[in-house]
């Protein structure tokens, strides 16, 4: 009897070409084989993913207008932190925000078709087509009490009394061409453009219910971060002199 044959017969080796063509076969089958074949399911899960995270986490936002320059300018992207808020934290001095005007800055529902308005709500969550018409991007200057005039006799806005550097303005620009005398209600804020001679802003909506103020509610997120373009890419945190405002003095009677 031939021992060495017999072994051969019960455990034949492998050739080389078996590996790859077994590990094709296994990468092919189950959950992962079905991705593999199908690159449009992947795709949709990506992008499904990607809004998902747009929705409830982090969305980018298209700078539409000049109202925020120079620190945001037309065609910058903003990554917009909308858990900054969410869990107890609400909008500082400072901050720049995300919101949606109606009931504020908007009064009149503005009509879309239903289609432009799924794919443009879909462009606008990934970052690359402005968001609805109803949403603004402003800085926080005045959260509920605090008590925001312009302007004292060096043409600075006042908040509890004190008045506010703003290193951030658009060179040139004077605090406000408009005079103003507001104590923010509790749970609304009282927000302004960076770039005061072009942005519609509380100023503007003085008449309005609410004197001008946006609801905390209406807060989409606040924007972190400049995504792009990649030369302009940095943080944006809320100006130190924001720390060195008073707390408000309670209602006034």
């Amino acid at each position: 009897m031939n021992t060495d044959a017999q072994l051969t017969e019960r455990d034949p080796s492998p050739t080389p070409d078996q590996g790859p063509e077994q590990g094709s076969r296994f990468a092919r089958s189950g959950p992962l084989g079905v991705l593999y074949r199908r690159p449009a399911t992947v795709l949709a899960l990506c992008l499904a993913f990607v809004l998902l995270l747009s929705a409830f986490v982090a969305q980018p936002f298209l700078i539409p207008s000049s109202s925020m320059e120079n620190t945001l300018q037309i065609g910058d992207r903003v990554l917009v932190n909308k858990l900054a808020y969410r869990f107890g934290g609400s909008p500082a001095r400072g901050d720049v925000v995300v919101f949606d005007g109606r009931g504020s800055f908007v009064h009149r529902e503005q009509g879309e078709n239903p289609v432009t308005g799924l794919l443009r709500g879909a462009g606008a969550a990934l970052g690359l087509a402005p968001s609805a018409g109803t949403d603004y991007v402003k800085r926080v200057i005045g959260i509920g009490g605090d008590h925001v005039t312009c302007c004292d006799k060096r043409g600075r806005i006042e908040v509890n009394g004190k008045p506010v550097s703003e290193a951030y303005l658009h060179p040139g620009d004077a605090p406000s061409s408009v005079d103003f005398d507001i104590v923010v209600p509790q749970g609304r804020l009282w927000v302004m453009g960076d770039h005061r001679a072009r942005s519609s802003d509380s100023r503007d909506h003085l008449g309005d219910p609410g004197g001008g103020t946006v609801p905390i509610g209406k807060v989409i997120g606040r924007a972190d971060l400049i995504t792009w373009p990649v030369g302009r890419w940095r943080t944006l945190g809320a100006p130190g002199a924001a720390d060195r405002i008073p707390a408000a003095a309670g209602p006034r009677g």
